[in-house]
């Protein structure tokens, strides 16, 4: 593991180990280093430590850790009128893990504005897919007449989800993904979903700016907290909070 100045780190692929997070560069905002692997071990390690890797097909593997830091404090979800009478319609049925690499293969395709291409490339599907047969990255699937129209993954450690990706090819998909996984991961105990960039998407369903310093704390004492690795299912109705009955929405 090497630096120069104003330079992020290089890896080797052994051992498993990253710089102090400080080191990150300024700019781009959060590069903290390049290479290393994608194995279970290397993700599981990064994460950990509120590194996550972002990088182009044919660009080694760069590893960042961004300050400030999006975060979404799952008790500060917002969830809009509009989108309460979304799930009211229930026109929409939700699932954990049935479908993990379907999500992440329409992520990677959904068109998004600003980008030409997609950084979730086929390694990175494989990776992923690894860590989602050991327990520990999870999709939401979000369908409309049998067939996918939005959904999220991510990776979960301790009782922290770190947010990797979503899509919606109807309105309001991947916001009703989101609001099904907050309230399943509530009742688990879980406190916060790192989104780590920040986003108008993002921002308006509730996350917010946090220092790097705060986040790597709230890391320490979540990720801590023992959760098994396993395959998710929601333990009751997600959306029975939303009905008119139990309904307390934003304005």
């Amino acid at each position: 593991m090497t630096k120069s100045i104003h330079q992020p780190f290089w890896l080797d692929t052994e051992p498993v180990v990253f710089p102090p997070t400080h080191y990150a560069l300024a700019q781009p905002d959060g590069l903290l280093a390049i290479g290393g692997d994608l194995t279970p071990e290397w993700l599981l390690t990064a994460y950990s430590k509120g590194i996550f890797p972002w990088f182009n097909e044919d660009d080694p593997i760069l590893w960042w850790t961004p300050n400030p830091r999006s975060v979404l404090f799952i008790d500060s979800l917002k969830v809009r009128r509009s989108l309460v009478k979304t799930i009211r319609k229930q026109q929409f049925t939700v699932t954990l893990d049935q479908a993990f690499g379907d999500v992440m293969r329409q992520c990677a395709e959904t068109p998004r504005p600003g980008q030409d291409g997609t950084w979730i490339s086929d390694e990175m599907l494989q990776a992923y897919s690894r860590l989602h047969q050991s327990g520990h990255a999870h999709s939401v699937e979000v369908w409309h007449q049998d067939q996918l129209v939005g959904g999220l993954y991510g990776v979960a450690i301790g009782k922290v989800f770190f947010g990797e990706s979503m899509f919606a090819k109807m309105n309001d998909a991947s916001k009703v993904a989101l609001v099904a996984l907050c309230q399943q991961l509530k009742a688990w105990g879980f406190r916060i979903i790192d989104t780590q960039m920040e986003t108008e998407h993002l921002k308006s369903l509730g996350a917010r700016l946090i220092s790097r310093e705060h986040f790597e704390s709230l890391l320490r004492e979540d990720t801590a907290k023992p959760f098994p690795a396993r395959k998710w299912q929601f333990d009751q109705a997600w959306d029975r909070a939303f009905l008119p009955e139990n309904s307390v929405d934003a304005p």
